[in-house]
């Protein structure tokens, strides 16, 4: 580990404390987790310490733990993950935090700290139906309007629920239960006649 990454993760430490949950350096990344209550605040600091100065909001992404490990995974289902960086001393931290209900998964927004965090945040709640409590503008981004579901929770279909089509009698585009039977894809290998035979090359 290099003396700059060791830096970094001591004084993750002393000015959280208790606070992290985890910190985890593994392939040259930072890793902390923090609960969800803490969150907020835990940004704020990431953002405004003397000896931090993550002042830039990379990316936020949603994630669904529900088939983590071969289905092994007992923690919460959702979390959602921001990757910052400080232009000011050059270095990088992954802010993880899991949202405590899994039927219902609600996280503080940090478009407050992070304005460039609104459309992140809009993704997130769209794809993985993560809601941002304190959202300026909390709707979908990527799905259509009258979308239902979230296309990246594990347990979404591939094909989803309804299909749409152009009906040229009604002049219309037409909202339809999905048509196309669900399959398993096997990967079909066509080899030549005597493949591997000795003498044959």
């Amino acid at each position: 580990m290099s003396a700059k990454l060791e830096r970094l993760s001591q004084t993750l430490r002393d000015v959280f404390g208790d606070s992290l949950k985890s910190l985890v350096l593994d392939r040259w990344e930072v890793t902390i987790e923090v609960a969800a209550s803490d969150y907020l605040c835990v940004a704020r600091t990431l953002r405004d310490h003397a000896d931090l100065h993550f002042e830039q909001l990379i990316d936020i992404s949603g994630l669904d733990y529900s088939t983590f490990g071969n289905g092994g995974w007992e923690g919460a289902r959702f979390a959602s993950s921001a990757h910052l960086t400080s232009v000011k001393y050059n270095w990088r931290v992954r802010l993880k935090v899991f949202a405590e209900d899994d039927e219902f998964p609600v996280l503080d927004s940090v478009v407050d700290v992070w304005p460039s965090a609104n459309w992140y945040e809009r993704e997130s709640f769209d794809l993985y139906g993560i809601l941002y409590s304190g959202h300026p503008d909390l709707r979908r981004i990527l799905t259509d309007y009258g979308f239902v579901g979230h296309p990246f929770r594990k347990d979404f279909p591939v094909s989803g629920y309804v299909e749409m089509r152009y009906d040229p009698e009604q002049g219309r585009v037409v909202y339809q239960p999905v048509t196309i039977e669900p399959r398993e894809n096997t990967p079909r290998i066509v080899r030549e006649e005597n493949y591997g035979d000795v003498g044959h090359g």
